[in-house]
């Protein structure tokens, strides 16, 4: 159920809230990207909560633990770990750049950023899934 409401969590935030704030009547660009830090530090740290709750869960239920699914969450972790640790910084300190009032160059960070979105929804998908398909089989 944790990985279900964890992918329900980015599919709200990285794929909807983040780019429609923007579309938002007098929302600027300094104004969006506050917006933006305040909920993608919120939403990382609910992550973890996640994760650390799935965790939990293969340690205290190790017989229904299959490698495909550690493999998976495994994934979805490794990508948590590298959001948390460098590109959530480095995108909040180019925010800050843009927030002060100053111009930066062009990044790829954001797309990175989106790239591992996309690809830890993905695993946690497949991983609720298979989880769903063995809680209605089993």
């Amino acid at each position: 159920m944790s990985v279900l409401v964890w992918s329900g969590c980015l599919i709200a935030i990285s794929f909807m809230e983040s780019w429609l704030k923007f579309r938002a009547p007098g929302v600027t660009v300094p104004i969006g990207l506050s917006i933006g830090k305040l909920v993608f530090g919120a939403l990382n740290k609910i992550e973890w909560l996640f994760a650390a709750i799935i965790f939990i869960s293969y340690i205290s239920n190790k017989q229904q633990v299959v490698s495909s699914n550690i493999v998976l969450f495994g994934i979805a972790v490794w990508f948590l770990i590298v959001q948390t640790f460098w590109l959530l910084p480095a995108l909040d300190a180019r925010a800050n750049i843009v927030i002060s009032g100053k111009t930066l160059m062009p990044s790829s960070l954001h797309w990175y950023f989106v790239g591992a979105e996309v690809i830890k929804l993905c695993t946690l998908f497949v991983l609720g899934f298979k989880l769903f398909k063995g809680f209605v089989t089993g």
